[in-house]
């Protein structure tokens, strides 16, 4: 009688964590890939903040499936292409692209 207890509830346990493996969320990426573009934006983030060339703090950082966007005010298109080359550097980026704006 106890083993079947507790046979049912790792089957009910079971039952329940099976959505969670393959759950998306609303923009359809998957858990997977929304914790590692977390990562990575935080990575691409902190590796502009401690670089003494590029402007960190007016530079956002948005990642999609690895591909990073970097958004903001750069002072000039060499501290954009420092930034570029930053944000290429971490493990994990597929591509970066750069909105980011020149106000001298």
């Amino acid at each position: 009688m106890k083993t079947r207890r507790v046979l049912m509830s790792f089957v009910l346990a079971s039952a329940m964590l099976a959505p969670v493996t393959t759950a998306t969320i609303a923009c359809g990426k998957s858990v997977g890939e929304t914790i590692d573009d977390a990562t990575i934006t935080t990575r691409v983030k902190t590796a502009l903040l401690n670089d003494p060339d590029v402007g960190g703090m007016r530079i956002d950082v948005d990642t999609t499936m690895g591909v990073v966007t970097l958004n903001g005010v750069v002072k000039s298109k060499e501290e954009e292409a420092k930034a570029m080359a930053v944000a290429r550097r971490i493990g994990g980026v597929k591509d970066v692209k750069s909105t980011l704006q020149v106000n001298p």
